[in-house]
């Protein structure tokens, strides 16, 4: 049975409870939600016990990220299929999920019914991008495709040292990325800390190097 002649099992990864509310009634009447996780942890663990067809995945949370569950589930349940559904456009994070085996990526101003046949076409095998970022992820292989495909150095960071690494080089003050990110200043020293230690970098001004010469900004 091909998925146009059967609802499909969709599962829902979100730290948003009520970001997760709302896909959820809005998908209703398209799929069956079969469950939804706040945490990589809990994804893990539902994704392999209830086995959808396709996985809803948010890029960010706040213990590992969209990335951690991906890695995770493809060792264990190949067959589900992943599409990304972020607030987040930025290069690395599109990049990241990509290489990672997720099939699309789309940001969270996609209309529901956008949505649910971008779930249709990943579970039928086809790639999905918002048409923004389509456009984006062609010229960032074509341009950069020693960078896109194997890049060890980016791979050693986590996303959320990522995405502190991105606000850092954008010129962002540490209270500035604590208030964009909702952690404290502390965690936010914290991770640029371990990105100078991972990169074998010694200040924010060879990071921003760094990060514009990979396109992260």
């Amino acid at each position: 049975m091909s998925t146009e002649e059967r609802r499909l099992r969709v599962f829902l990864v979100d730290d948003h409870a009520m970001f997760r509310a709302g896909v959820r009634a809005e998908l209703g009447v398209h799929v069956d939600v079969v469950g939804e996780a706040a945490t990589v942890q809990e994804a893990i663990a539902q994704i392999a016990r209830h086995t959808p067809d396709v996985v809803l995945l948010d890029v960010h949370m706040p213990d590992g990220g969209g990335r951690a569950v991906l890695e995770a589930i493809r060792k264990t349940t190949p067959n589900v299929k992943f599409l990304a559904l972020s607030v987040s456009d930025a290069a690395e994070d599109v990049i990241g999920l990509i290489r990672a085996g997720a099939r699309g990526y789309v940001t969270k101003t996609i209309s529901p019914d956008e949505l649910a046949g971008a779930i249709r076409r990943v579970a039928d095998g086809d790639a999905v991008f918002s048409p923004r970022l389509a456009g984006f992820v062609l010229d960032a292989f074509a341009a950069r495709p020693d960078a896109a495909l194997a890049d060890p150095e980016l791979d050693q960071l986590t996303n959320r040292e990522r995405e502190v690494l991105r606000l850092l080089a954008r010129g962002y003050a540490y209270k500035e990325i604590a208030k964009e990110l909702f952690i404290s200043i502390k965690t936010v020293e914290t991770h640029v800390s371990n990105v100078l230690r991972k990169l074998q970098m010694s200040n924010r001004y060879e990071l921003s190097r760094w990060a514009a010469d990979r396109r992260l900004v």
